[in-house]
């Protein structure tokens, strides 16, 4: 205790001395606050982008393997197919269902039939790829009810739902009939129940959505779903939970970031590129602190010679300069947390005329546990070397100085 009563005492006997270092460590503290909630939250900004309007696991069939086709009039080395169109599906889905429903990391499940096939409007034909889903299941992977335009969303049995650039293609107008022709040859003749406007390009250009009764016959499926989208209520557990449904249900589990591997590399280099930025403002916060105690311990060398002179022990003086670096790191530590936290609040708050942030930050990501545990560390570690010179100073040869 006494040696933490000399260390206040050191410190307060310079008070603006102190005040600038603990200025410096808080600044210091504040930047590595802002960087790791900015990079935390473009991370999670980048991600409800892609998967905004995507499933962040698809279940599919497994994928057929070929065989050997061995006979009489076939050599050895002949590799073949099955050659027959049954479309590849899952037959078990409901039971699939009940077991994702029952996982608590999933948010959301869409059992589809999905399919390309042909518009037909009087001259105009354009490719477009279905979705057959539940009607309570339509905006369980994208929110497309609240962005329908004209129409609803009620598809019934004979119900189509397009996006607003196929329809001004086809010059397509709710309750106006068009002429669905899909791969399998089978056609039927569709009212257009709704337009939505998503933003996104693929969407509003190419996807229409049936109810799922309606999509079996066209596709020829009377029992199965062609695939299954999962939603997660965190995007970033894809991988590990791809892995378990696969071994799970023998199904090819998808994640989103093999969909999306450059977005997955762009955002590997982006988090390393905060972690430098937070490693250099460490070593700044050291090596300010190891300089203001190497410059304190060589004033006070006279005052040090008279403690040692007195008798009082090296370990006593080097705890001294370590509780000073301690104190100064962990007080301003913890102003740069609160005011790192005050910063990233309030350029949260800073949003465009949609209500949008500005910048892509994440206050509750900041970091705060690590920023205080890594200053403090380097704080100590900083007066380590000021605190051993002080240590071993020659009483005699301070005192003639």
């Amino acid at each position: 205790m006494f040696a933490l009563y000399v260390a206040r005492r050191y410190m307060l006997s310079n008070p603006s001395q102190t005040l600038l270092l603990i200025a410096g460590v808080a600044v210091g503290v504040t930047v590595f606050v802002f960087i790791t909630a900015l990079i935390a939250g473009l991370a999670v900004r980048l991600t409800e982008q892609v998967t905004g309007n995507g499933a962040h696991i698809s279940l599919l069939p497994p994928t057929r393997v070929a065989r050997v086709l061995v006979g009489p009039d076939f050599p050895v080395e002949s590799v073949a197919l099955v050659s027959t169109f049954q479309r590849r599906q899952i037959r078990d889905w409901p039971m699939i269902v009940e077991l994702l429903r029952a996982n608590p990391s999933v948010s959301a499940i869409s059992a589809q039939i999905s399919g390309s096939a042909v518009l037909v409007k009087s001259e105009a034909v354009t490719s477009v790829s279905i979705i057959g889903v539940e009607p309570q299941g339509i905006d369980a992977i994208s929110a497309i009810t609240p962005k329908i335009i004209e129409g609803d969303g009620d598809l019934g049995a004979d119900g189509l739902l397009i996006g607003v650039r196929m329809a001004e293609d086809l010059g397509l107008g709710t309750g106006q009939s068009v002429l669905l022709r899909t791969e399998r040859g089978v056609e039927r003749q569709l009212t257009v129940k709704g337009v939505f406007r998503t933003g996104l390009q693929s969407l509003d250009e190419r996807v229409a959505f049936l109810s799922l009764q309606t999509a079996r016959p066209l596709f020829v499926l009377p029992e199965g779903v062609t695939n299954i989208e999962i939603k997660l209520k965190d995007p970033d557990e894809a991988r590990a939970m791809a892995r378990f449904l696969a071994d799970a249900t023998g199904l090819r589990a998808t994640p989103w970031q093999e969909k999306n591997v450059n977005l997955e590399d762009a955002l590997v280099a982006q988090g390393r590129t905060g972690t430098m930025i937070q490693a250099f403002s460490l070593i700044s916060i050291i090596i300010g602190i190891a300089s203001a105690l190497v410059l304190s311990a060589y004033r006070r060398r006279s005052e040090i010679g008279i403690m040692r002179a007195f008798g009082v022990p090296g370990d006593f003086i080097l705890w001294v300069f370590l509780l000073q670096g301690l104190l100064i790191g962990l007080i301003g530590a913890l102003i740069g947390c609160a005011s790192g936290y005050g910063l990233c609040v309030w350029l949260e708050g800073i949003t465009n005329a949609e209500g949008v942030p500005v910048l892509p930050i994440a206050p509750e990501r900041g970091g705060y546990v690590a920023a205080l545990v890594l200053t403090t560390l380097g704080a100590v570690i900083a007066s380590i070397l000021p605190a051993r010179s002080a240590s071993r100073v020659d009483p005699l040869e301070a005192i003639q100085q």
